[in-house]
C-alpha cells in the first residue's frame, strides 16, 4: 500500500471518528446530560422552620421544663430561651396550699414593643378569673417583658409562638399550685390565631374561648394588616416572598387543620370591630360546625375589638364555660 493510500485511509477514518464524536456530544446535550466530570448533585435547601409547621409541631415532644412563680410573675424555659409572663393566683392559694387550682393560659393580641407592658391585653380579664378561683398565666413571648430575645427572622418570630404555648402547657406540671387536670385556653385577636394553632396540635385543653380571633389563612393573616405599617407593607411582603420561595405556606396555615381540633370552644365577636372583621368569626364557626366541632359564636352588636360594650357579659360567659368543663378535682 502506497503512502498516499495510507494517508487517504487515515483521513477517512478520522472523519468517521469525528462524526461519531459529534453525534455523541449532540446526544448527550439533547438528553440533558453534562460533559463535565466536575458536575455535582443538586444541593438540598435547608428548611429549619418546618419544625413549626403543624405536622412538625404535632411530632415534637414538649417535656416539662423549669417554671418559677414570684410576686405575680412567672418564667419558664423553652428550647429557644427563657420566657416571662404575668400570673394571677386566687387569694388564699400559694406554695404552702395543698389545694390546687384550675389554670387558664391567656394569649394577648399584637402589641408594639414600644408600649408593651407585662399583662397588657389580658390583665383585666385575668383578675376576674383569678377572683373566681382560676390561676391565669399570660406569657410575654420571646422579645417581650423579661424574656430572652426573639428570633431575628421575622417569620420565625411569629411561627414560634404556638411552640412557646405548647411548652408552657407541658411545664405547668412543675407549678405546684396548678391542677394539671383542668387547663383552659383564652386568646384575644392574634392570640386567638395562636390559640387556634395550638388546638390543632393538642387536645389537652378542657375548653377554649377566643375574643375576635384573627382566623384567616397564613400569610393573608399578616398581609391584611400591612397597610398600617410606615412602608405600607413593603418589608413584610419581601419577607413573606422569601419565605414562600422555600416553604409551602399551606403547611403553616391553621385554617387547613381545623379538622384536628377536638377542644370545645366559643368565639366572641363585636360587629363594630374595626381590627377583625366580624365575618371572619362567622366563617370560622361555620367551618368548624361543618366539621362537627363543638364551636359556638356569640355576637355583640356595636361592640369594638375589646368587646366594649359587652365586656361584663363576655367574661361571665367564659367563666360559665370554664366551670362547665372543670372536673371535680378542680372547682
Amino acid at each position: 500500500m502506497t503512502m498516499k493510500a495510507v494517508y487517504l485511509m487515515l483521513k477517512k477514518k478520522m472523519k468517521q471518528y469525528f462524526l461519531l464524536f459529534c453525534l455523541f456530544v449532540i446526544g448527550m446535550l439533547i438528553g440533558g446530560l453534562s460533559l463535565s466530570p466536575l458536575s455535582s448533585a443538586p444541593t438540598t435547601i435547608p428548611r429549619p422552620l418546618l419544625k413549626y409547621s403543624f405536622d412538625g409541631l404535632k411530632q415534637s415532644v414538649f417535656t416539662p421544663k423549669a417554671i418559677s412563680l414570684t410576686d405575680g410573675q412567672f418564667t419558664f424555659d423553652t428550647q429557644e430561651g427563657l420566657v416571662s409572663g404575668t400570673a394571677n393566683i386566687p387569694v388564699g392559694y400559694g406554695s404552702s396550699s395543698k389545694q390546687k387550682c384550675p389554670v387558664i393560659i391567656m394569649l394577648r393580641g399584637y402589641v408594639d414593643k414600644e408600649i408593651y407592658k407585662p399583662g397588657i391585653g389580658t390583665q383585666r380579664a385575668a383578675e376576674f378569673f383569678a377572683g373566681n378561683g382560676f390561676i391565669t398565666l399570660a406569657p410575654d413571648f420571646l422579645g417581650f417583658g423579661s424574656s430572652d430575645p426573639e428570633p431575628e427572622n421575622e417569620i420565625e418570630s411569629r411561627l414560634i409562638k404556638p411552640a412557646t404555648v405548647l411548652q408552657l402547657l407541658a411545664s405547668i406540671s412543675n407549678l405546684q399550685v396548678a391542677d394539671t387536670g383542668n387547663i383552659f385556653l383564652w386568646g384575644h385577636s392574634n392570640g386567638g390565631q395562636i390559640g387556634l394553632s395550638v388546638l390543632a396540635v393538642t387536645n389537652k385543653f378542657k375548653a377554649a374561648t377566643f375574643w375576635a380571633p384573627v382566623s384567616k389563612p397564613f400569610p393573608y393573616s399578616i398581609l391584611y394588616y400591612t397597610d398600617d405599617s410606615d412602608d405600607h407593607g413593603k418589608y413584610l411582603r419581601k419577607v413573606i416572598a422569601d419565605f414562600e420561595s422555600i416553604y409551602d405556606p399551606e403547611l403553616f396555615s391553621p385554617t387547613n387543620y381545623l379538622d384536628r381540633i377536638e377542644t370545645p370552644l366559643i368565639v366572641h365577636q363585636g360587629t363594630g370591630d374595626e381590627a377583625v372583621p366580624w365575618k371572619w368569626s362567622m366563617d370560622l364557626i361555620s367551618n368548624l360546625q361543618s366539621l362537627k366541632k363543638d364551636a359556638v359564636l356569640y355576637q355583640y352588636p356595636g361592640a369594638d375589638h375589646n368587646l366594649t360594650p359587652g365586656w361584663n357579659s363576655v367574661v361571665k360567659t367564659d367563666l360559665k364555660l370554664f366551670r362547665k368543663f372543670t372536673s371535680p378535682s378542680g372547682l
